[in-house]
């Protein structure tokens, strides 16, 4: 059903502006579109007629870097100097695509190992995969889109895209920019759509690749009804376990773990969540943190002096409210927070020893909650922050080499980050989860490597 979207920003709830929500009639045209591009090879794009839609796409971005930065902040809640340092991400993003186009190459197979296959000579080539179909989330709203949809363009693959309803327009904002840089507007289409609109175009026989970054219920059941053929990458988002031994610089790291806990509310998929501290210390820690945390100020993300901003939605606090009223019951300490401050913000919170079960220990949080836990032996402290079914990135803070070296083998993580936060990441540096957090791996280049395919020549001599 199509119709009009009205877009709230998240902090007073007050409309910021409003996007048309396509039918399955309109998405369907868009699919063949697309997949008559794809089929019809005289109609790719050559990588410098790429190259020069994407140098264009960053140099408006430069252009409109503030405006962006504002609509990040009014449309996602996102703090205006977070949303600065997005924009900013997010053209880089474009720049490295354009980087990566050169690096898309195939390579020489040798094919004399053998009498069988002597007397020939054989290479790769890369093509572009098909049909990109992305659907994002709403917490980056304009760097995840650059994720997904950049690379698609710069290997040359029709899109469609589908962004959060909660935070539409800084991605519809993308997209125009796109086409107004020379990006014919066949080859990148936006979807915003209701949920059964976009479960039926994921689901299409003519997409080629599922790009997904969002839950992982939603994930791995689109994944599970995905057409024989279609390829994806899902990203999804854990619990983010961090281990502290005694020789850990208490100082310096409690600013990285505030950042790596706070950063947009907590609303990150390596957010900070679950820190484990040598027992002597845990207190210590627990109330630094605190401290920390405190000192953070809550409101309008539209407001320069703000750290953390509203939740995305009024629903997301009353959830964190109940998760962290139930480890209090449960036996946790507040040292900070642990309340609501309106009906779209919630105090950030330091919570101390929440019991093994809560859910605050077992599920990603998503909001700006932080556990500090107390741990004996470092072996303890590893079996207990790879007990869940998901993992993601990681972190170990000590001022000794073999702890460091132990922690990177020990960790189940795609990443561990030593002496830094959780949340850390450049965009050229492979970024994914394992087991229940996510499937193949993001990062602009690794991306792109996604999103083409081998093909092979053999010439006969």
């Amino acid at each position: 059903m199509s119709g009009v979207l009205d877009v709230l920003n998240p902090f007073d709830l007050e409309p910021i502006g409003s996007v048309e929500i396509k039918a399955w009639s309109d998405v369907d045209a868009m699919l063949n579109v697309s997949h008559r591009l794809h089929r019809d090879r005289s109609a790719w794009l050559p990588a410098h007629r790429r190259i020069e839609v994407l140098k264009n796409t960053a140099r408006i971005m430069a252009d409109r870097a503030e405006d962006l930065a504002m609509l990040i902040a009014s449309e996602g809640g996102k703090p205006l100097v977070d949303a600065r340092i997005e924009v900013t991400r997010a053209i880089d993003g474009v720049e490295l695509c354009i980087h990566e186009i050169g690096q898309i190459a195939g390579r020489e197979i040798p094919m004399d190992l053998t009498a069988a296959g002597a007397g020939r000579i054989a290479f790769t080539q890369r093509e572009p995969i098909g049909v990109v179909v992305a659907a994002s989330a709403f917490n980056h709203p304009l760097n995840l889109i650059v994720h997904q949809v950049a690379p698609a363009i710069a290997t040359g693959c029709p899109v469609l895209v589908k962004p959060a309803l909660d935070t539409p327009l800084s991605c519809k904002a993308f997209v125009d920019i796109l086409h107004e840089a020379g990006l014919p507007k066949d080859w990148c289409h936006l979807a915003i759509c209701h949920n059964d609109v976009a479960e039926q175009m994921i689901t299409d026989a003519r997409v080629g690749f599922f790009s997904f970054i969002g839950s992982a219920r939603v994930g791995w059941m689109l994944h599970s009804k995905l057409a024989p053929g279609t390829r994806c990458a899902l990203e999804h988002g854990g619990a983010a376990p961090v281990i502290v031994d005694e020789t850990a610089d208490i100082d310096t790291m409690i600013p990285l773990l505030t950042k790596g806990a706070f950063y947009h509310s907590g609303q990150v998929c390596v957010s900070v969540q679950r820190v484990f501290a040598q027992s002597g210390m845990a207190d210590e820690v627990a109330q630094q943190l605190a401290v920390a945390a405190s000192a953070l100020k809550v409101g309008d993300a539209r407001d320069a002096s703000v750290d953390c901003g509203p939740l995305i939605r009024p629903g997301e606090v009353d959830r964190v409210e109940q998760w962290v009223d139930e480890a209090v019951q449960g036996g946790a300490r507040v040292l900070t927070g642990g309340k609501r401050l309106g009906p779209t913000t919630y105090a950030p919170t330091v919570l101390l020893n929440p019991p093994a079960d809560a859910r605050v220990s077992t599920a990603e949080i998503f909001g700006p909650v932080v556990c500090v836990y107390s741990y004996d032996q470092l072996d303890q402290a590893y079996e207990t922050a790879n007990n869940l079914p998901f993992a993601f990135q990681a972190a170990v803070f000590t001022d000794k080499l073999g702890t460091a070296m132990q922690a990177v083998q020990r960790l189940d993580a795609t990443a561990v980050m030593v002496n830094d936060h959780t949340a850390f990441r450049v965009d050229w540096m492979p970024f994914a989860g394992r087991r229940q957090s996510g499937y193949n791996t993001g990062g602009i280049g690794y991306t792109m490597h996604d999103m083409t395919q081998d093909k092979l020549a053999v010439i006969k001599l």
